[in-house]
């Protein structure tokens, strides 16, 4: 018997990063969500009398230059950039599944042409496309959301297409083809079990770096438009005051953090 043999067989742990990645995007989420329930307030709401002052009953992370309460504001900014975060990436989950399913299915010109399309989109910088749609539909959610549609589709496109291609040429499928299964039975059955987790690694990844995009494009005052309360406008309206406020520009940024490390880690973790 060897060595290998007496060593104890170790049991299958619990993915803690995946954990500790949920755990802080459902902090986040609860914050935004209940934040405003628990304490009722006004993020647009000015008093310059209460500028820059420390946290209060009403506003536990202080006031910002005009007065507004940063605990609100924050509250509405966490609602704001994950929803239109989200709204892309199942606008570009969708399109990406259906073109790149097309794509290898039918091969030949169609996918071609696809893969030609998503090919010119990758090679230019993602920020500048949504910067593109930014300027015909300036400073409103719909450019957001168009513009970040337009640049992730792509990762979920060459994603389906590489994988259902692998797929369909599979002797399971070759074998429903035979018994005389359609093509929404196939990709039922076999496309789809294959594809789903790299879909919702694809997703929360996308999430992340839609979510960075709309703060760093409201940090150069190229996003959302004030009073609108945004992650990133929050932080460049505060860091002039940095030293007279320093929790009020510290909140965005922290939340930020985390609400990107928790995506991040909920998507890139593995089970060991």
């Amino acid at each position: 018997m060897s060595a290998l043999d007496l060593a104890p067989t170790r049991a299958p742990g619990l993915p803690v990063t995946r954990l500790i990645g949920a755990g802080l995007v459902l902090l986040v989420a609860a914050f935004a969500l209940l934040g405003p329930l628990l304490i009722p307030g006004d993020p647009f709401r000015q008093s310059l009398l209460d500028a820059l002052s420390g946290p209060g009953a009403g506003a536990p992370l202080g006031h910002d230059h005009l007065g507004r309460s940063v605990f609100h504001r924050l509250a509405h900014a966490l609602r704001l950039s994950p929803l239109i975060a989200l709204a892309a990436v199942l606008t570009a989950g969708a399109a990406g599944l259906v073109l790149g399913t097309l794509a290898a299915a039918r091969g030949g010109w169609t996918d071609r042409i696809l893969s030609t399309l998503a090919d010119a989109l990758l090679a230019l910088p993602g920020l500048l496309l949504v910067l593109i749609v930014l300027a015909m539909v300036p400073g409103t959610a719909l450019g957001f959301w168009a513009g970040l549609s337009l640049v992730l589709w792509v990762e979920f496109f060459r994603l389906t297409r590489a994988a259902t291609r692998e797929t369909l040429a599979s002797p399971a499928v070759q074998a429903s083809r035979l018994l005389g299964f359609r093509a929404a039975y196939i990709f039922r059955v076999h496309v789809w079990p294959e594809i789903a987790p790299m879909m919702l690694t694809a997703a929360a990844f996308g999430t992340a770096t839609a979510i960075m995009a709309i703060a760093a494009l409201g940090f150069v005052h190229v996003g959302m438009r004030a009073p609108t309360p945004e992650l990133g406008l929050m932080m460049v309206e505060l860091l002039p005051y940095w030293r007279e406020a320093p929790l009020a520009l510290l909140s965005p940024v922290i939340a930020t953090f985390a609400l990107l490390l928790g995506l991040t880690l909920l998507a890139g973790s593995r089970e060991t």
